[in-house]
């Protein structure tokens, strides 16, 4: 079966329902509190196992409740928990405000996820088995690095969401096979408005590049072929929260079961598409024969 390893984060995600999110200075009141785990790791390796691999989950988690009930909702999921180690104080948090057109604003405390900051014991030895490292930015950035540096020692290939948007230092670019940007990552990246122009330029960076374009779809560029606009299945979307997440970890299992590039985008497409017609990120995620009939559709 195929083996994908997350280096990353785990969060629960504290998500406010209304039906327009505020402006700045303003109150408004929403329809629903709801506490769902989640996080940008948490959400790829339970994309992943749900999607049909063996995950496992590298990072960490606080000695408090949410905690506990991050660590259970991974391995309820089939992820592998072994090293995503507990540390003193909280767990991380993401503060999440849903609208009612599905589209939504994110403020992230680290919590135990900025105790990342190296790769520990044993760790190298786990990415060393793997098909694919998954890797994202809500850990401290010198562990994202030895992480992809160790998979790159080991013939293992890297798959990087860059988000929370930031500057990727060379070291990093150096060992990242497949970069995953939405729209806004890819034009803060590059200074670039068009998602074709921001592929191209990262595609200078890295040798493939998807940049995922919401409801349209996703753009695939790969040195030395031509590009791939790959749409989206049309659905209605209630909550977009983890769709990214979804979409990367069920390309991730479809490339390491090697299906042609093309195959592989619709297909995460269509779990991603799943994913955003139900509320919450990790709750959200399709299980593999759901996949294949939204796939197949």
């Amino acid at each position: 079966m195929t083996h994908i390893v997350v280096l990353g984060s785990t969060n629960m995600d504290l998500v406010t329902y209304v039906a327009t999110a505020p402006q700045r200075g303003e109150t408004v009141t929403g329809r629903e509190f709801r506490t769902i785990p989640g996080g940008k790791g948490s959400n790829q390796a339970i994309a992943a196992a749900r999607a049909g691999a063996t995950a496992s989950m590298i990072g960490a988690v606080g000695n408090d409740a949410y905690g506990l009930r991050l660590r259970e909702t991974l391995e309820h999921s089939g992820v592998d928990t072994d090293f995503l180690r507990t540390v003193e104080g909280p767990s991380g948090t993401a503060h999440i405000v849903v609208d009612d057109e599905g589209g939504n604003a994110i403020v992230v405390i680290p919590g135990a996820n900025g105790t990342v900051d190296h790769l520990s014991p044993g760790d190298e030895g786990l990415i060393a088995t793997a098909d694919a490292l998954l890797l994202q930015l809500e850990i401290p950035l010198a562990a994202v690095v030895a992480g992809a540096e160790a998979a790159r020692r080991h013939g293992v290939r890297t798959v990087l969401t860059p988000s929370p948007a930031q500057p990727l230092p060379p070291e990093l670019l150096a060992v990242t096979d497949l970069l995953v940007p939405n729209e806004y990552e890819a034009v803060l990246l590059t200074d670039r408005t068009d998602p074709r122009e921001a592929a191209a330029a990262l595609l200078d960076l890295v040798p493939e590049v998807v940049v995922t374009l919401g409801a349209t779809g996703c753009l695939y560029l790969r040195r030395g072929a031509e590009p791939l606009v790959v749409p989206a299945p049309h659905v209605t979307a209630v909550d977009s929260t983890g769709a990214g997440d979804t979409f990367a970890g069920a390309l991730a299992v479809a490339l390491a079961e090697e299906k042609p590039v093309r195959e592989a985008l619709s297909w995460a497409a269509a779990a991603a598409a799943i994913s955003v017609q139900r509320e919450g990120a990790s709750v959200s995620m399709p299980y593999r024969p759901e996949i294949d009939k939204q796939y197949g559709a």
